[in-house]
C-alpha cells in the first residue's frame, strides 16, 4: 500500500502563555499543503521494520512513524506487524509538520490494511497520544486547534483562499521547537498573545475579506525566530515588494511562505527570489 504525506502551514500560531504542565496554550489555524512524503506498507510476520531515503532520520522508536506503527498494533492486538518506507521530500526541522503528517498517515493506512479495527475516535486518541499536531492530519482539511494544539475543530475550505497558491521556502537550516519556545520567555508580548486571533482571521476568510485577512495572519514563534535568524525577515521584505498577497513563517519555522495570487504568479516569484537570495534554498509552489 502506497499513500502520500502532506504538510500543512500555520495561517496563524498564537501563544496564550504558558501552562502548568509545561505545555503552552495556544490557538492556532492549520491549512493542509499538498506537497507530500511519500510511504509505502506491507504486512509482515511481526513487529515494526521501517527504512528511509533520508539517512538523518532514525528508523526506531525515535522515529514518529515507528511509533505511530508500534501504539497501533498494540492497541489494535495484532500480532501481525509492517514494514514501511519512508521517502522524505518535505524538508527536516521546518515547521511544516512533516513528521507529524507521516505519523497520521501511518495511523490511517495501517488501519486501512488491516481491515479497519479501530473507529475514527480510538485514531485520534492515539494521534493525540503521540504530539500535539498529529490528529490535525488525520482529515486532510482546515482546522482551528487549541490547547497545546491537540483540540481540533475541522473548518471548511475558505474562500479567501481559493484559486491562490502557497510560495514555500525552506533556508537550509531548521529551528528547533524546544529552542522557539524556551526562548519565548525573552518576548513577553508574543509569549502572552491576545486570545481570539485565531477566531478574528477564520471569519475574515470565511467571508472572503481579503482586506481585512491579510492583516491577520500571525505567529509568536517568529519573535525569537526572526530575532536570530534575519535572513527569515529579508525573505519576508522582499515577498511583500514583490506583490506577496501575505507573507508568515509557518509553525516554529523555519519555513516561511507567501500566499499569492495563483500558480503562475507563484511560479513567477521563484525565479526572483532565486535571482535574489540565490540557488541553494528550498523551494515550491502549490496551489491551495
Amino acid at each position: 500500500m502506497q499513500k502520500k504525506s502532506p504538510c500543512k502551514v500555520n495561517l496563524l500560531l498564537n501563544i496564550l502563555g504558558r501552562r502548568a504542565d509545561g505545555f503552552h496554550e495556544l490557538e492556532t489555524v492549520m491549512q493542509p499543503v499538498n506537497y507530500c512524503d511519500d510511504l509505502t506498507f506491507e504486512r509482515i510476520g511481526g513487529g515494526v521494520k521501517l527504512s528511509c531515503g533520508d539517512a538523518a532520520l532514525p528508523t526506531d522508536s525515535r522515529n514518529l512513524v515507528f511509533r505511530a506503527a508500534a501504539n497501533f498494533l498494540s492497541a489494535a492486538k495484532i500480532s501481525d506487524g509492517v514494514k514501511i518506507h519512508l521517502e522524505k521530500k518535505i524538508p527536516l526541522a521546518a515547521g511544516l509538520g512533516g513528521g507529524s503528517g507521516n505519523a497520521a498517515t501511518t495511523l490511517l493506512a495501517l488501519n486501512e490494511l488491516f481491515d479497519r479495527p479501530l473507529s475514527a475516535a480510538r485514531l485520534d486518541e492515539l494521534a493525540a497520544a503521540l504530539g500535539s499536531d498529529i490528529p490535525f492530519f488525520l482529515y486532510g482539511k482546515p482546522a482551528l486547534a487549541v490547547g497545546r494544539g491537540e483540540k481540533v475543530a475541522l473548518l471548511e475550505n475558505f474562500p479567501a483562499l481559493a484559486g491562490r497558491a502557497f510560495f514555500l521556502i525552506h533556508p537550509g537550516f531548521g529551528i528547533s521547537t524546544p529552542w522557539a519556545y524556551q526562548n519565548l520567555a525573552r518576548f513577553p508580548a508574543a509569549l502572552n498573545g491576545e486570545k481570539g486571533r485565531a477566531q478574528k482571521l477564520i471569519s475574515k476568510l470565511q467571508n472572503d475579506d481579503w482586506p481585512a485577512a491579510a492583516g491577520g495572519f500571525y505567529n509568536s514563534l517568529e519573535a525569537p525566530a526572526l530575532d536570530k535568524f534575519p535572513v527569515l525577515s529579508l525573505y519576508q521584505e522582499f515577498l511583500r515588494e514583490q506583490g506577496a498577497l501575505a507573507t508568515l513563517m509557518s509553525g516554529s519555522g523555519s519555513t516561511t511562505f507567501a500566499i499569492v495570487e495563483n500558480l503562475s504568479a507563484g511560479e513567477s516569484l521563484v525565479e526572483k527570489f532565486k535571482g535574489t537570495f540565490g540557488q541553494n534554498c528550498w523551494t515550491a509552489v502549490v496551489p491551495v
